[in-house]
């Protein structure tokens, strides 16, 4: 056999391979609104870029007639290119051959490319859209699941992991992704669940929709898994290309740098209307920091779930920063589990990748309530001191307005390790808020007086005026400086160019205990 019979033979072995499970699946695939795996690759890298590995693997299961059954390319692509000139790895399962379903061989695919991911110290992209398990190949299957599920653990902390559920994700399938780093769903096309709805009929005698057990919608809103809503395929790979802008490759490399072409010094009139003069009344938070960031780009994280906590993206002076922040408008910005769940786990993120944390504070405490003390605010609410405790990224506090007892500490007080704390003059950092101080400080004042609610008013403006304030946390060296609101932008990049080589060691020990 010469060469160019040769060549023809590897062209033809390729076009198998590229034609996947055939244009008729391709074509239902289409029809649910869904890209095919290739097609979702070449959106997601730089053109051309993309280099396949592992390209004729096959599987070698012969139970149940899969001696007969073709599958191309093992029902997953697998690979490396580039997303804005930067080294990304990636695997697409393949729904159009087999229903993307996770055999033997096809879960050695994306182990290689797990492993490479790892060595080479580059983020890894999971594109989900399986049928689960390949019963055909039982506990080969099911071994595979937790080669990759080790993996996702081994890689965790050391480079970025993001998965996008773009199709069925069911069964041990869901533990992967919910391993990784963050989780992108599609409207109407992904679902997660551990038991599907007929599963969940038969046993409890629910009645519930695919999409509504796990459907983007519920696990960005309800459940958390999910941290980022895409409406379409494009617009969710759109939205990978976005937040891998902002991460580093590994825990050893820095967050890239932004153009940085917002001036330093800009001073931001608007911050001077953000808070009201009610302390009680309500506004939405990112009026506070979003004007701060350089043009005003912010990349929320989880932006449908525990709406009383902020998270996200954006940059200062070009770098890179971890926004956390109460949000007013919701729940009055009390701290509940599901805020505390949410906060914890993207500090971890930051400080694991050498992103460093700005933190806005405007809360008057933990939520009260027997639904939270049951279910276990005291365990979830640890977790957010233990996380910024932990953190060694540099770590820069303002304060807003309320800031009040356990709440105040647990957003990044001095005392966690803040290393520089600014107040904006409206702040109020106090043990509790002045209406509750009053009513126990002049309980019996209030009590004997003629005209109770008049004193009350009295006892608690005093209150307001002595302590309420951020000047006796600034006497006692809680807080540098209150600040201009204006200022805050200059004052905040001047702390990070500061703070650029901050070194911090913890007690050697094999890992701590987190109250999970």
């Amino acid at each position: 056999m010469g060469i160019e019979e040769r060549l023809r033979e590897l062209q033809h072995r390729k076009a198998q391979v590229v034609a996947g499970g055939g244009p008729e699946r391709v074509k239902k695939q289409h029809a649910k609104g869904k890209l095919t795996a290739r097609e979702r690759l070449a959106k997601l890298f730089d053109p051309d870029s993309f280099m396949e590995l592992e390209t004729f693997v096959e599987h070698r299961c012969t139970d149940f007639g899969m001696d007969r059954v073709s599958a191309p390319g093992e029902g997953v692509v697998t690979g490396y290119g580039t997303v804005d000139g930067r080294l990304v790895y990636a695997f697409a399962q393949d729904f159009t051959v087999i229903g993307g379903t996770l055999g033997e061989m096809h879960a050695a695919k994306i182990c290689k490319v797990m492993d490479l991911a790892l060595k080479t110290g580059a983020p890894l992209v999971g594109l989900n859209d399986s049928g689960g398990a390949r019963i055909q190949e039982g506990i080969d299957a099911l071994d595979g699941y937790g080669k990759i599920f080790y993996r996702n653990t081994l890689s965790s902390g050391v480079i970025p992991q993001i998965t996008a559920i773009m199709g069925p994700c069911a069964g041990g399938a869901v533990y992967s992704p919910a391993l990784t780093d963050f989780v992108f769903m599609v409207d109407k096309t992904s679902q997660m669940f551990i038991t599907g709805p007929q599963v969940i009929k038969a046993v409890t005698g629910e009645d519930v929709s695919l999409e509504a057990l796990g459907g983007a919608s519920t696990h960005n809103r309800t459940s958390g898994v999910a941290h980022f809503y895409a409406v379409d395929e494009e617009d969710c790979l759109a939205q990978i290309k976005r937040l891998l802008s902002f991460l580093p490759a590994n825990n050893m490399a820095e967050p890239p740098r932004g153009p940085d072409t917002d001036p330093h010094d800009r001073m931001e009139e608007s911050l001077l209307e953000v808070i009201p003069e009610d302390p009680n009344k309500p506004y939405d938070v990112r009026d506070a920091f979003i004007p701060v960031l350089d043009d005003g780009d912010f990349l929320e994280v989880q932006e449908m779930y525990a709406q009383n906590a902020v998270v996200g993206f954006g940059r200062l002076g070009g770098h890179v920063v971890g926004v956390v922040a109460n949000q007013p408008r919701i729940l009055a910005g009390c701290l509940d589990i599901n805020a505390s769940d949410k906060i914890a786990r993207f500090v971890r993120f930051c400080d694991a990748f050498n992103i460093p944390l700005i933190t806005w504070v405007d809360t008057p405490g933990y939520l009260p309530g027997t639904a939270q003390e049951y279910g276990g605010i005291i365990r979830h609410g640890a977790k957010v001191l233990y996380a910024y405790s932990e953190a060694t990224v540099p770590k820069l506090t303002v304060i807003l307005r309320k800031a009040y007892g356990g709440a105040y500490i647990a957003m990044c007080a001095r005392s966690l390790g803040a290393d520089q704390v600014f107040a904006w003059p409206t702040a109020e950092i106090a043990v509790m808020g002045p209406e509750g101080a009053a009513n126990i400080i002049f309980r019996k004042e209030i009590a004997e007086s003629e005209d109770p609610a008049a004193v009350r008013a009295e006892k608690v403006a005093e209150y307001r005026r002595r302590f309420a304030n951020p000047y006796v946390a600034a006497r006692r060296g809680y807080v540098d400086t209150v600040l201009d609101p204006r200022e805050t932008r200059p004052r905040l990049i001047n702390a990070l160019e500061a703070m650029c080589c901050k070194r911090e060691t913890r007690p050697a020990r094999k890992h701590g205990n987190m109250p999970v």
